[in-house]
C-alpha cells in the first residue's frame, strides 16, 4: 500500500472559485485514496500562493519530508505547478528519489515517452493560462491607475492606515512625516534626520531604527502629497495628503541638487491640479 502525501493549493484569485477550495480538494482526494486503497500519511496545504514558482512553504516542506511518503497526489496538475519547467524538474527529482506522482483529474503514465509528452503539453497549457491571467490582471490594474479609482495593491506606507479600502492618516505617524519633510527643506541631510529621530527614540512602524534609506523612501514617495505612483503613472488620489504638493516638489528639487551625477538630476514634479502624468520616473540615488 503506497503512502500518499496529499498536496492542496489555492491562490488568492482562485479561492472563490467553486471546486478549488482547500476543503473541497482535501475531501475529494481523501475519498479517492480510500477508493484506491492508498494510505494518506500527510496533507500539505499552501493557501494564497501562486503555482508559478516553487517558493511555497508547504511545497518545500513536502519535498524535504519525502522519506515519509511514496507518492504525491493532487486534484489537478495545475495545483502543484503552473510552470512546465518547474513541473518537469519536480518529475525528474521524484524519479531520482524513487517516488511517484498522481493527479486525480488526469490519467498519467510517465513511464513512457508518450505519457511524458502528454504531461508536458498539459503543463504548457496550464502555464499559458496562468500567463494570460497575469496579463489581464496587469491591464485591469493599469486602467484602474489611469482612472485614479482606488488603491492598486501595495503596502500601506508609514503615516497612513487602511480603513474600509481607503487610506486614512495616522496622525501620530503623520507628524513624523511632516517633521522629515520640514527638516530636509531646512537644510538637514537624510543622515542627520535619521540620527535625530533615533536620538529621540522615535521608531519606524516595525519598531526599528531610522536609516538613510527609510528617510529617502518617505521623501521620494508622492503619496504624502496626495498622489499614487504605479508603473510610470503619477495619479492624483482622493486620500488626504500629509504635506502640500508645493512642499513635495521643493524637496524633490533639493534632492536633485545634492546628486553628484548631473544625469540623475531630474526631480519628480507633481502637478498642482488633479491630472494624471505619464512619465518615466527617474531613479534618484540616496544622498548623504
Amino acid at each position: 500500500m503506497p503512502r500518499v502525501a496529499i498536496y492542496t493549493r489555492v491562490s488568492t484569485e482562485e479561492q472563490a472559485k467553486e471546486g478549488y477550495s482547500l476543503a473541497a480538494q482535501k475531501e475529494r482526494l481523501e475519498a479517492y485514496c480510500e477508493a484506491q486503497g492508498w494510505e494518506v500519511v500527510a496533507h500539505y496545504v499552501d493557501e494564497g500562493h501562486s503555482g508559478r514558482n516553487t517558493r511555497r512553504p508547504a511545497y518545500q516542506r513536502m519535498m524535504e519530508e519525502r522519506q515519509n511518503w511514496d507518492m504525491v497526489l493532487v486534484m489537478k496538475m495545475d495545483r502543484i505547478h503552473r510552470n512546465s519547467k518547474n513541473f518537469m524538474i519536480m518529475m525528474e527529482n521524484l524519479e531520482k528519489w524513487g517516488k511517484k506522482f498522481s493527479s486525480m483529474s488526469e490519467s498519467l503514465d510517465t513511464s513512457n515517452a508518450v505519457g511524458r509528452f502528454v504531461v508536458d503539453i498539459i503543463q504548457r497549457i496550464a502555464q499559458l493560462e496562468s500567463e494570460q491571467i497575469g496579463e489581464r490582471t496587469y491591464m485591469g490594474m493599469r486602467q484602474k491607475a489611469e482612472s485614479g479609482n482606488g488603491l492598486l495593491g501595495f503596502r500601506v506606507p508609514y503615516g497612513y492606515r487602511l480603513k474600509d479600502g481607503t487610506l486614512m492618516k495616522d496622525e501620530e505617524e503623520a507628524q513624523v512625516v511632516r517633521y522629515i519633510f520640514e527638516m530636509y527643506r531646512s537644510g538637514h541631510t537624510m543622515d542627520m534626520i535619521a540620527w535625530n529621530l533615533n536620538r529621540e527614540d522615535v521608531t519606524t512602524r516595525a519598531n526599528g531604527h531610522w536609516t538613510v534609506w527609510s528617510i529617502s523612501r518617505i521623501l521620494h514617495n508622492p503619496i504624502y502629497a496626495g498622489h499614487l505612483r504605479w508603473d510610470g503613472l503619477m495619479v492624483p488620489s482622493n486620500h488626504e495628503p500629509i504635506i502640500p504638493v508645493q512642499a513635495f516638489n521643493e524637496v524633490q528639487r533639493l534632492i536633485s541638487l545634492r546628486v553628484r551625477n548631473p544625469q540623475h538630476r531630474a526631480p519628480i514634479t507633481l502637478p498642482e491640479k488633479g491630472v494624471v502624468v505619464t512619465t518615466e520616473l527617474p531613479s534618484i540615488p540616496i544622498d548623504q
